[in-house]
């Protein structure tokens, strides 16, 4: 078996469940020491490295919470530590920007204290936690982070999430510039609707079939499908793509 990130190591911000688990799994399947960040569900953590473990890969586990205006400085302290430990060095390959909140509130519904939250971990976090990867990753590395179909097509429960993860496509492609030099590449993925405890209401008649009827693809996505995406980015095959942000939607509302 084909194992294209031997000797590569890996950071993945919101790792303990859904599309982050899944990325962290896949990179760790693809031979990579995996970094797998939480926010408060240490448990959970624990159980996405044991299962990595359990198949033979590597993996530790990490807890900083987002919201704090110290996470960088926490997921680095944190990190920094454990792999010292392990290798002797604090310096990685690949950090995957995935750790995200969407709260479902519309426009209306948006508190001051909502939306700071969402600001915080999707937007401030995102940037500094990148800005001290800066410091320990190896050229040639990568950089990817999730971003949203509702990007390009806003969804109105989720008002604030929808505008506040556009920040992002834009900084990918400044980061692109920035990090070519060393040849890091910068790229970010944009699910749709995938089955996630996120986005519950898929898992509801009414919503899977409101999300089945936006589609080109007549299913309901998986973290897999996302985490093949970002598994690939990550790898030596993407090395000539940068600054991209890849829609992963199934299809989602490709024509009026």
């Amino acid at each position: 078996m084909s194992r294209p990130l031997t000797g590569k190591i890996a950071l993945v911000t919101g790792a303990s469940r859904g599309i982050g688990r899944a990325i962290a799994e896949a990179l760790a399947n693809d031979g990579a020491l995996v970094a797998v960040h939480y926010g408060k569900n240490k448990a959970a953590a624990d159980a996405v490295v044991a299962n990595i473990t359990s198949a033979g890969g590597q993996a530790f586990a990490i807890g900083a919470d987002l919201a704090r205006k110290t996470a960088a400085q926490d997921l680095f302290k944190e990190f920094d530590r454990e792999l010292m430990a392990r290798t002797g060095s604090n310096k990685f390959d690949i950090l995957i920007n995935n750790a995200g909140i969407a709260p479902f509130a519309g426009f209306s519904e948006t508190t001051e204290a909502v939306f700071d939250e969402i600001y915080a971990v999707n937007v401030r976090s995102l940037f500094f936690i990148t800005q001290e990867a800066d410091k320990r990753l190896n050229d040639g590395g990568r950089i990817v982070s999730t971003s949203t179909g509702a990007v390009r097509t806003p969804y109105g429960p989720v008002t604030a999430y929808s505008m506040l993860k556009a920040p992002l496509d834009n900084l990918t492609k400044t980061l692109a510039v920035e990090f070519g030099p060393r040849a890091i590449t910068v790229n970010a993925v944009a699910p749709g609707a995938i089955d996630t405890d996120m986005a519950e209401f898929l898992r509801a008649d009414e919503g899977r079939e409101f999300a089945l009827s936006k589609q080109a693809l007549k299913r309901i996505g998986q973290p897999d499908d996302i985490a093949d995406v970002v598994a690939f980015l990550a790898g030596p095959r993407a090395r000539w793509i940068t600054g991209e942000v890849i829609e992963a939607t199934g299809g989602t509302n490709l024509t009026f």
